[in-house]
């Protein structure tokens, strides 16, 4: 698994801002949009595709993705789906999307050009190929030889969900996390949780309410994304304890397989 972005929904340095994190010479302090490669056993798939999707898989040196898995549809997340559009093509299919239903109309309503009769478009390459896979929290789907679990998340007054891979979870844009999705997020050995600043937020968690549920989860390992330009790395780094440490753009975090039911022996 590779965090590709950590930044929040206007990415770090801010446009025109003169802070000490934006004017920061530490790489480490450069955050792109938040999204997740996975390198599964069949092949590579994406957690979210924010505006920089291309530029985070070129860094990254994808090869051909085959799916995406969406959290929500606010835009910082989905607003690169466009960038798919190569791999419909060299894949001569539809890209799968896998999301709840809000998911998909948003989906849809963003990127109606991609619904519309192909006849209609200027070339065959003009638009992506994308097609939808309904997924509901806790309960788990197969995705190119890994089971992925979804849990409900709350973003402010908004559903949207986490994906528990294995002994790895990925849970951001959270404000709260419902007792009965807590009990799917136990025994984690990392768990990837967004932090957006310091002082409370109403839609996202800040640092103290981060550290009280991860007191409550307990994983061996957290690392913190979705972070904006009030959170310094380093000074995070000093101020919180080994275990938990703030995500940069490109950690590579190792994960256990799961194998979909059908293929468990």
């Amino acid at each position: 698994m590779v965090i590709m972005g950590t930044g929040t929904s206007i990415g770090v340095p801010v446009v025109g801002c003169r802070c000490s994190v934006c004017l920061s010479d530490n790489p480490r302090n450069r955050r792109t949009r938040t999204g997740v490669l996975v390198r599964a056993p069949e092949g590579e798939f994406v957690i979210d595709a924010g505006p920089e999707l291309r530029i985070q898989l070129v860094r990254e040196r994808a090869t051909l993705i085959r799916a995406a898995v969406m959290t929500h549809a606010h835009a910082d997340h989905i607003m690169g789906i466009d960038d798919l559009r190569i791999f419909g093509f060299r894949l001569h299919s539809a890209i799968p999307i896998h999301c709840e239903a809000t998911v998909e109309t948003q989906i849809r309503q963003s990127f109606s050009y991609a619904f519309t009769d192909p006849t209609t478009h200027s070339h065959q390459y003009a638009a992506p190929r994308l097609t939808f896979n309904r997924i509901s929290p806790g309960q788990a789907f197969s995705l190119l030889g890994l089971s992925i679990l979804p849990v409900r998340l709350r973003h402010g007054s908004l559903d949207i969900l986490g994906f528990r891979i294995g002994n790895v979870a990925f849970c951001t844009d959270v404000s709260t996390i419902p007792s009965e999705s807590r009990d799917l997020l136990h025994g984690l050995d990392t768990l990837v949780l967004s932090v957006l600043r310091r002082e409370p937020h109403p839609t996202h968690l800040h640092l103290d309410a981060a550290l009280r549920l991860i007191r409550q989860l307990q994983p061996r390992k957290t690392w913190l994304t979705h972070m904006s330009h009030e959170l310094d790395y380093d000074e995070l780094c000093s101020s919180l304890p080994e275990h938990i440490r703030p995500a940069w753009d490109g950690l590579k975090i190792p994960f256990t397989v799961l194998r979909p039911p059908e293929e468990t022996v």
